[in-house]
């Protein structure tokens, strides 16, 4: 399976554009890193690319096909904060079963404690609340992850144990994966190439 993203281009109203003619392609089991200066608009093309944003210009595809936000999304979008893509009026049990239901050997490798899940958002660390989301965003379906700063607020530890199990299971499902991170070593260790953003593309 391939994402295209096809002459992408994005701006604000009658602002400056964010960015133009963004071309590029990710295979399936591809893992690649984008790149560049903040405020470039690496958070937006990535909700782009997950179908939260409509490009001004361009389209993103699925194997040729316009991809289209029906059901479980293919395209999976990880945000760097994570209290800020949950509700927090459910407890996490909800949180997490919200699309789909998580098998126990999921939980496991992502280090999910069965605990976790009778409590309130405001009751879990950062690194808590960010596997729970990975785990939300790693369905049956979902053929690409688009991990937007998805460890940087998290402690070493906590980065190395999230990234590993992902990568095992993108290694596994043979899925594709979007990395965007300021962090040059993390990127020099995952992907298979790097994607430069810059308002000039």
């Amino acid at each position: 399976m391939q994402l295209r993203a096809q002459n992408i281009a994005f701006r604000y109203g009658k602002e400056p554009w964010l960015f133009k003619h963004v071309n590029f392609t990710l295979n399936s089991g591809e893992i690649v890193g984008l790149v560049g200066p903040s405020g470039y608009g690496k958070t937006t093309l990535c909700r782009i690319l997950a179908g939260y944003e409509e490009p001004f210009e361009g389209t993103i595809t699925l194997d040729g096909y316009p991809v289209q936000k029906k059901g479980y999304h293919p395209v999976q979008l990880v945000f760097q904060h994570p209290e800020k893509a949950i509700n927090p009026r459910w407890k996490m049990g909800k949180i997490l079963n919200e699309g789909w239901q998580p098998s126990q050997e999921l939980l496991e490798v992502l280090g999910i404690e069965q605990e976790w899940l009778t409590r309130w958002p405001n009751e879990l660390s950062g690194g808590e609340l960010q596997r729970i989301c990975v785990a939300r965003a790693l369905g049956p379906n979902t053929r690409f992850l688009i991990a937007d700063e998805m460890t940087t607020m998290l402690d070493a530890i906590t980065q190395a144990q999230i990234w590993q199990a992902v990568m095992g299971i993108a290694k596994k499902r043979e899925m594709g994966i979007v990395v965007v991170s300021h962090e040059a070593k993390l990127i020099e260790r995952l992907c298979h190439r790097v994607i430069e953003l810059n308002h000039f593309n």
